[in-house]
């Protein structure tokens, strides 16, 4: 993929979060594309040579941070004794802390019900994948059992957010954690 310049990623960051602090004010129907560049001090002109229109910057930026979440987590899941079943959700954690803004923006706009749906998705591809080659105790089909998670774990983010992340990082990951623990490990 080929290097953007620095001058088109400012750019399109002022952008992104300019949207993302409008979602705070109100809903996301009621933004327009003025609100949007006055909020980012560009002119319309420069908002339309990056994105089509309002539901592409919110389309783009949805996949922005999904994807830099998972590649955040995908490196930083570095299992010391390389046995583990479950992973560490704590890069998760810290990279929704880090991003606040923009979760709590997606997660608190009732105009953007495609960004849990995509959340979950991402959530349940990651379940799958750890779940190919593995065998469940107990009588839950697999299906279920993923379902049951990715609900569960996109919830527990979803409150985790939404009440301005009343625990600090590491002791989210570490109670997710137990609880995946205390259901997934071999009997």
């Amino acid at each position: 993929m080929p290097k953007v310049d620095r001058r088109i990623r400012k750019t399109k960051e002022a952008i992104q979060i300019a949207l993302m602090e409008l979602l705070g004010e109100k809903e996301f129907e009621h933004i327009t594309i003025h609100d949007i560049s006055a909020k980012a001090d560009l002119n319309r002109g420069t908002l339309y040579l990056h994105y089509a229109d309002k539901y592409d910057l919110l389309e783009q930026s949805i996949h922005d941070h999904l994807t830099r979440m998972l590649d955040y987590c995908i490196l930083s899941d570095v299992d010391e004794r390389g046995t583990d079943f479950v992973g560490s959700p704590l890069p998760l954690f810290q990279y929704l802390e880090d991003q606040f803004l923009f979760f709590s923006s997606m997660l608190h706009n009732k105009g953007i019900d495609c960004f849990k749906e995509r959340l979950a998705s991402m959530v349940r591809s990651g379940l799958t994948e750890r779940f190919k080659h593995r065998e469940l105790h107990g009588e839950a089909k697999q299906e279920v059992t993923i379902e049951f998670l990715t609900n569960a774990f996109v919830g527990v983010v979803e409150w985790w957010v939404k009440n301005n992340m009343p625990y600090p990082p590491q002791e989210m990951a570490n109670q997710v954690r137990a609880i995946f623990e205390t259901n997934l490990s071999p009997r």
